[in-house]
């Protein structure tokens, strides 16, 4: 390919400074907000889909790390968390410092540094310690810190993270208090007023002790959403339940099949009605890959057509769930030749380029040439869209790509 567009990735992460809840909150949850404490690990495990740190005391023995501490939560920084730039048979389960970590995980102008490493333009950052979509902050026990903690990082997101020294490179995602669909559309309404387009969601609610899609709890965020145009982005994992076989299969089973979750959720909204009650709203799933979505879509289809008078569709499904994916929906990926190979089947239009850094999955530094694999039998105009203009319609950015927030000078 003689030239390569410059990526728009809507899947990548950032590791959040120390000082982002510590300089955000009342000064009365200093030893209950979000905090870093550097400490030793005792033991931890990842299997099953289950993450199992154990934080030690002071003077214990053990790899020392920089922990998150909130309420009773001791969560650690990993090299998962932080893995470009390592081989990967260095890419292990362990705790590590911020010192450890690659600066543009954390730091503004090292992660501009290193999008121009691999041709990346513009990217949209899922948090971490937060996780996928705020799950921290609605598991804990004080609501009222809890919507402030929501609230100081949408403000770091929006003001710092992608505020004038990202120059308008870094796309704004929010997150919502869960636990209250009310507040979840007014912080919605909130950002969208300072430019904000994109906002975390569950794929799966339920695994999170939340109504499902197919209840009305949620009708006053959706329509906050349908509103204002801000699309729903939902990342494997936001439902604080990865996929996997069983209580002891190794993390690489779960690793493989991570689209699943993508795959249930996609069809609870297909069949949810939603979209014909919020004709504007628009959900993507990060780190899905596409491959898969076919197959889904035609048995949809046909469930539609031959199954929808017991299949409790008929009174809120009104069109085959194929034509509101067209409309509705838009599937993320990194590298997934097989998924392009079946562009036809998924839709031009509704496919989105991502490189996930600094993931142990990332493409980083070489998401351009896995491109230029993987697209090479598409057309120009194919992959431009693919690979920047369906983001920059989705995601209302400048035809430069670029977001033109509050003091991005976008």
């Amino acid at each position: 390919m003689e030239t390569f567009p410059k990526i728009i990735s809507v899947d990548d992460h950032t590791v959040e400074p120390a000082h982002v809840w510590r300089d955000r909150l009342p000064s009365k949850y200093a030893d209950s907000g979000p905090r870093i404490v550097r400490a030793p690990l005792k033991e931890m495990t990842f299997m099953g889909g289950k993450f199992a740190p154990v934080m030690g005391a002071k003077g214990d023995d053990g790899p020392i790390g920089d922990w998150w501490v909130y309420e009773d939560l001791h969560r650690p920084l990993t090299r998962l968390d932080t893995a470009v730039g390592y081989d990967r048979d260095e890419i292990k389960l362990e705790v590590i410092t911020y010192e450890q970590m690659r600066p543009g995980s954390f730091s503004v102008p090292e992660r501009l540094a290193d999008m121009d490493v691999n041709h990346v333009q513009s990217a949209l950052c899922f948090p971490t310690f937060p996780r996928f979509c705020g799950q921290t902050f609605t598991e804990a026990k004080d609501r009222e810190l809890g919507l402030l903690g929501v609230r100081a990082y949408n403000d770091w997101m929006v003001e710092e993270w992608c505020g004038p020294d990202a120059h308008g490179r870094l796309i704004p995602l929010t997150l919502v208090p869960l636990w209250d669909a009310r507040l979840a559309a007014d912080e919605v309404r909130r950002n969208a007023a300072r430019g904000v387009r994109a906002v975390a969601f569950s794929e799966i609610p339920p695994h999170l002790g939340l109504p499902s899609i197919h209840t009305d709890d949620w009708d006053p965020f959706l329509q906050a959403c349908d509103e204002t145009g801000t699309v729903i982005a939902m990342h494997i994992g936001s439902s604080s339940k990865m996929p996997s076989t069983s209580a002891d299969a190794p993390p690489a089973v779960g690793s493989t099949i991570t689209f699943a979750n993508c795959c249930f959720s996609m069809v609870d909204w297909l069949m949810s009605g939603k979209f014909e009650r919020f004709p504007n709203l628009r959900i993507m799933y990060a780190e899905g890959q596409i491959g898969w979505i076919p197959y889904i879509l035609e048995r949809a289809d046909v469930v539609w057509e031959e199954n929808r008078a017991w299949g409790g569709v008929a009174d809120k499904v009104h069109r085959p769930p194929s034509e509101l994916f067209t409309e509705h929906v838009y599937g993320c990926f990194f590298d997934d030749a097989f998924g392009l190979k079946n562009l036809d089947s998924i839709g031009v239009g509704n496919v989105l380029y991502e490189t996930d850094y600094p993931h142990s999955d990332s493409t980083w530094p070489k998401s351009r040439e896995v491109g230029e694999a993987q697209m090479g039998h598409l057309d120009a105009d194919v992959v431009d869209r693919i690979v920047r203009r369906n983001a920059i319609d989705l995601l209302g950015l400048t035809d430069d790509g670029l977001w033109a927030g509050p003091g991005t000078g976008a």
